[in-house]
C-alpha cells in the first residue's frame, strides 16, 4: 500500500541500490527436502568457520526441527530462538550466537530484520512456501553481510504441489538474487498481492464500479491538481467502425484470455508494444487472423489520432473521416498538443492523392481499392505519424 501511494505521487520515494563495498550476491536455490543434501550444506558452512540460520516459522514444532537439525550435524552447537521465549533467555541466546558460541540457530522469522551477523552465511528456510515475498527477501538479507560468499536454500514440498501464488513467489525470489533488487522485489510483491486496502472491500462508495485504471487516472489528476501542476486533458477519439475488427471467437476461445489481450492491445503506446503482443499471440494461438490484424491497425490509427487531438473518426472500407473538437479547455487545464492549421494544410498538399479537407474542421483520408483494410489502415497510420512530426516541428 505504501509503495502504491509513492508510485501515485501521494508520498515521496527514494531508492538506494548501491550495495556496500565487497558485498556479494547471495546464491539462492529452491529445493525439496533432502536430508543428505541438507547435511552437506550444514557441514560445508561449519568447515569454513561460519554459522547457519535455520528458519521454521511455527513455534509449535520448533523443537522437532531442532532435533532434526541436531541429527544432521551432531558435532554442531544448536540452539533455538522465537518470540515466545522469555526476554532474558532470548537475549542470552542471541548474545551467544553473536560470539559464535552457537553454530546453528533454529528460529522463527523473528530474525527477518535488523540483525547483522557477519559470520552467518548460510540460510535455510523450512516450508518456504508459507512465507510472503517480502519476508523471503528480508530473510535472505540476514546472510551475506560480509565479504564471504553466502547461500540461501528455500525448502518446499514437492514443486508440483505448490499453489500458483507460491510458485510465482519462489520464481521471483530465485530470479532476483542480485544486489539492490529490493525495489524490484517490492514492485513484484505489489503486482502479486495488490495495493492493500486502497481498493479493498472496506472501501465505501462506488469504487467497485469505477475500476482500477480509472481510479488511478483520477488519483493522478487530483495529485497534479494539489501540486499546482496543469492538468492534461486526454483526448480519447470516438471511433465509428464500418467493418469487422475484433478477436474472432474461434481464435481465442477462453473469455478471460480474450479480455486479457484486448486490454493489453488497448494499452499499447508504441508500434514495438503492438509487435511484441502480436508475437506472443502468434506463438500461443497461431497465425493472426485478418479480423485481429485489422483490429490492431485500428488501435494504431486511434493512437495517432489521440496525439492529434482528434475527437471523432469514422472508419469505412474505402475512407476515413476525421473530426476535431470545437470545445475550449477549462481554466487551469493544459490541453494536449492539437493540430496546427498551417501544418495540416501543408501535409494535405503533400498527400493530395490520400487526403482532402472537408468543412467544418474535418479531414477525409481515402484508402486504395487494391489494398486490404488492414494494409490501408497501416498506410494511414504511417501518414498520420508524418503529420504528427510536422506538428512537432512547427512547435
Amino acid at each position: 500500500r505504501t509503495l502504491q501511494l509513492s508510485l501515485s505521487g501521494i508520498r515521496t520515494l527514494s531508492v538506494i541500490e548501491t550495495p556496500p563495498a565487497e558485498r556479494k550476491p547471495v546464491q539462492t536455490a529452491i529445493i525439496e527436502r533432502d536430508p543428505k543434501f541438507l547435511k552437506e550444506v550444514l557441514l560445508r558452512e561449519l568447515k569454513r568457520g561460519g554459522q547457519v540460520f535455520w528458519v521454521y516459522n511455527r513455534v509449535q514444532g520448533l523443537d522437532q526441527v531442532l532435533t532434526f537439525v541436531s541429527r544432521l550435524a551432531p558435532e554442531a552447537r544448536v540452539a533455538k530462538a522465537h518470540g515466545q521465549m522469555a526476554e532474558k533467555e532470548l537475549e542470552e541466546t542471541m548474545h551467544m550466537f553473536w560470539h559464535q558460541e552457537i553454530d546453528i540457530l533454529v528460529c522463527t522469522s523473528i530474525i527477518e530484520s535488523g540483525l547483522d551477523f557477519p559470520k552467518a552465511n548460510t540460510l535455510i528456510v523450512d516450508q518456504a512456501q508459507l512465507f510472503g515475498l517480502g519476508q523471503l527477501y528480508q530473510l535472505r538479507g540476514r546472510v551475506g553481510r560480509s565479504g564471504e560468499q553466502a547461500y540461501a536454500y528455500f525448502i518446499v514440498p514437492a514443486f508440483e504441489r505448490l499453489s500458483e501464488q507460491a510458485r510465482k513467489r519462489m520464481q521471483i525470489i530465485l530470479d532476483m538474487d542480485y544486489l539492490g533488487a529490493g525495489f524490484q522485489i517490492a514492485m513484484q510483491d505489489l503486482r502479486l498481492r495488490g495495493a492493500g486496502n486502497i481498493l479493498g472491500e472496506a472501501q465505501s462508495g462506488h469504487i467497485g464500479k469505477v475500476g482500477l485504471d480509472l481510479f488511478l487516472e483520477m488519483l493522478d489528476e487530483e495529485v497534479r491538481k494539489l501540486k499546482g501542476e496543469a492538468r492534461i486533458r486526454e483526448v480519447e477519439p470516438e471511433l465509428n467502425i464500418g467493418f469487422t475488427a475484433h478477436i474472432p471467437e474461434d481464435f481465442i476461445v477462453d473469455t478471460g484470455e480474450k479480455l486479457k489481450y484486448y486490454k493489453m492491445l488497448s494499452s499499447c503506446v508504441t508500434d514495438q508494444d503492438f509487435d511484441e503482443i502480436k508475437a506472443e499471440i502468434r506463438d500461443r494461438f497461431g497465425k493472426i487472423p485478418d479480423e485481429l490484424e485489422t483490429f490492431i491497425q485500428v488501435l494504431k490509427v486511434k493512437q495517432k489520432l489521440s496525439l492529434l487531438n482528434v475527437s471523432r473518426a469514422d472508419l469505412f472500407e474505402q475512407k476515413i473521416i476525421i473530426s476535431w473538437p470545437e470545445d475550449r479547455q477549462q481554466p487551469g487545464e493544459e490541453q494536449r498538443q492539437g493540430i496546427d492549421p498551417l501544418a495540416l494544410v501543408g501535409w494535405v498538399e503533400k498527400n493530395q492523392t490520400l487526403a482532402r479537407l472537408l468543412p467544418p474542421g474535418k479531414l477525409e483520408l481515402r484508402l486504395k481499392y487494391e489494398q486490404s483494410i488492414s494494409e490501408g489502415l497501416g498506410m494511414v497510420a504511417e501518414k498520420l505519424n508524418e503529420l504528427i512530426e510536422m506538428v512537432k516541428a512547427e512547435g
